[in-house]
């Protein structure tokens, strides 16, 4: 499915999705529930919703550093992952996402600490518009952090693959790592075998396809209303 969608229906789409998983997270926590809660501008949206049920839970792990200080500023407390017995349910946004809710994710740099995140979660919930969903993966840049040492390397690597590697200019992430971005690579008939692949190169620290660790529901914003979708059966 391709869309064209404004940017005003879109952000429209974005706090339509956002409360509905504000309202979904609602369900699912309680008073000494940890939320994982991504980056982005749908993350930020359901940031901004939640804060006003920030006495129905514990407190956050942040997936970036952008977050955090989202988080922070609606005096929501934030917990280091290290120190959190258990994330109860993270929720995140996607740059692409598939029928199997496998999702490419990273266009805003913190693909590391989200695809952490996602893996410490009890529960994976993805929020996004209907202009993420893709019938397959890889129409959007794969991103990739890297060692800096590595980047070279790296880049070479991904082009024996079949990718077109383009250096993020000016683009440090949190953990201090570069970031480069894989066009090309659609269709990615399979994002598992891909994500293996590519995390299997020597100074990858990870890639932006979530497909070994999938989303477990999605809430698409779309048009006729929010659409709860699971992952489909292969």
């Amino acid at each position: 499915m391709t869309l064209d969608i404004d940017l005003t229906t879109q952000d429209a789409l974005k706090k339509t999705v956002a409360q509905a998983a504000v309202d979904y997270t609602l369900g699912k926590i309680n008073i000494d529930s940890i939320v994982g809660i991504g980056t982005g501008s749908t993350a930020n949206f359901f940031i901004d919703l939640l804060a006003s049920h920030k006495n129905k839970f514990r407190g956050a792990v942040a997936s970036s550093e952008a977050s955090e200080r989202i988080l922070k500023h609606h005096g929501i407390e934030v917990y280091d992952l290290n120190s959190a017995n258990e994330v109860a349910i993270y929720i995140d946004g996607a740059d692409e996402t598939n029928q199997y809710l496998e999702l490419m994710k990273g266009g805003g740099g913190a693909l590391t600490r989200e695809k952490i995140t996602a893996a410490v979660a009890q529960e994976f919930l993805c929020i996004a518009d209907e202009s993420k969903w893709v019938e397959h993966l890889g129409n959007f840049p794969l991103p990739i952090e890297v060692i800096p040492m590595a980047r070279s390397h790296v880049a070479r690597e991904v082009v024996k693959l079949g990718g077109d590697p383009v250096y993020r200019q000016g683009i440090i992430t949190d953990n201090g790592n570069v970031i480069l971005d894989i066009h090309h690579l659609h269709p990615i008939a399979s994002a598992c075998a891909m994500e293996e692949k590519i995390n299997h190169i020597t100074g990858v620290v990870t890639n932006g396809i979530f497909a070994i660790r999938p989303a477990d529901i999605l809430l698409l914003g779309t048009k006729d209303g929010v659409k709860t979708l699971y992952p489909a059966k292969r």
